[in-house]
């Protein structure tokens, strides 16, 4: 919950969404599959270092059994608590 006449955002949110708003819609699309393309490779990058000599098959697989688990997570189970300003 956001206290009244205090914004939801933060300033650096804000401009970020200006930024994006400028945005073609392709362009939008576009952002949001590198975006995911980075934290793939991330994911990727960790599963390496812990299995070293898995090939790259089997490395896919262990990223894919990763994937399959966060989707059935729960987003978020509880509120994020308010910060004290």
């Amino acid at each position: 919950m956001t206290k009244p006449g205090v914004p939801p955002f933060a300033h650096t949110d804000m401009e970020l969404m200006r930024i994006r708003m400028k945005l073609t819609p392709g362009q939008r699309l576009q952002a949001m599959v590198d975006a995911r393309m980075v934290l793939v490779g991330f994911r990727r990058a960790r599963l390496r270092r812990q299995y070293p000599d898995l090939s790259e098959r089997d490395l896919n697989l262990k990223l894919l059994e990763e994937i399959d688990r966060a989707k059935k997570l729960a987003a978020r189970p509880h509120p994020i608590p308010e910060c004290p300003a």
